[in-house]
């Protein structure tokens, strides 16, 4: 049987990646997404988002918006990503979305699902927890079907990856990762008051998943013959200029299918600075939630050449 996948995303272009991904990966049934306006602009990540399910042959997969909003927005540089997203030419035929502007309510969709799922389901959250967290507040009985949460987010043993430059002195800090950053109450939330289990990928494991020269190169060669590859090739160049960016959401995607390409998760026990002068920080809790928390790769090239080969169709 497949494992069915709830995906929420705030739609930048390793997410739109992930999407084509998790498409192409045969045990898994992509069940819906529920698209965050985090790091992106909502409307516009919401046709691209479109563009994506209509190039993948998927068009029927639900695709909603979340209404849920952070405490501390994203950087409007990094939110307008998006917009290079919808206009690499691969996109170029795609579109517009027949729903714009009234797109379906992602709170909505997600109370229909778990009202009527059978069995269980696995989230895969790959920004702000916002969204699950807003949701599992009306309706936490559904927290009983989620048979596991993957999410990409926090840094446990290294620093965070807020750029200082663009927050004002009072809340930076050098230990938040951004997808908590953006909303560290719903992540006490989500430590305090569920009880499925969590598989974390920090930035620990994804500092280590560069855009590098090399994985270019191989789906620039890929995507001579297969368009999936172009597609990757085509967004990816988007952001190969920016030395900071990483395959956070493939790294973490990837997990579902190809488990042994990662060391052992560790469990640990985790809280988070919700209200304090480190606003965002994951750090050890004695008496914290148990997480099991992914810090490395076991074959890094194997991740590398398995994305390669999953987009060489």
């Amino acid at each position: 049987m497949k494992t069915k996948v709830l995906l929420i995303h705030d739609a930048a272009i390793d997410e739109y990646m992930s999407t084509v991904l998790l498409t192409t990966m045969p045990g898994i049934e992509l069940a819906g997404i529920v698209l965050c306006s985090a790091d992106c602009i909502g409307g516009i990540a919401m046709q691209t988002a479109w563009k994506i399910q209509n190039f993948v042959g998927q068009p029927k997969i639900p695709v909603t918006l979340s209404g849920s909003r952070g405490l501390n927005p994203f950087p409007w540089p990094y939110r307008s990503d998006c917009i290079g997203q919808s206009q690499v030419p691969a996109l170029e035929r795609f579109g517009p979305n027949p729903q714009w502007p009234a797109y379906p309510d992602g709170g909505a969709f997600l109370k229909e699902y778990f009202a009527n799922l059978e069995g269980m389901v696995t989230v895969l959250c790959l920004c702000p927890i916002t969204p699950l967290t807003d949701f599992l507040q009306t309706m936490p009985g559904a927290a009983k079907k989620i048979e596991r949460l993957i999410w990409m987010g926090g840094a446990i043993n290294v620093g965070g990856n807020l750029d200082p430059t663009t927050l004002p002195p009072v809340v930076a800090n050098p230990y938040a990762e951004w997808n908590v950053f953006w909303d560290p109450p719903a992540v006490q939330y989500l430590f305090e008051q569920t009880s499925f289990p969590i598989t974390l990928f920090p930035l620990d494991i994804t500092n280590s998943a560069k855009v590098t020269p090399g994985f270019l190169s191989s789906l620039l060669i890929a995507g001579k013959q297969f368009r999936y590859a172009d597609l990757a090739r085509q967004s990816y160049a988007l952001v190969a200029n920016e030395p900071f960016y990483c395959l956070w959401d493939v790294t973490t995607t990837t997990f579902l299918a190809r488990p042994d390409l990662y060391k052992p998760a560790q469990p640990m026990l985790l809280g988070v600075d919700a209200d304090g002068d480190k606003p965002g920080a994951v750090f050890a809790k004695p008496g914290g939630r148990k997480v099991d928390v992914v810090l490395d790769f076991a074959d890094r090239d194997g991740f590398y050449s398995y994305v390669v080969k999953q987009f060489s169709r």
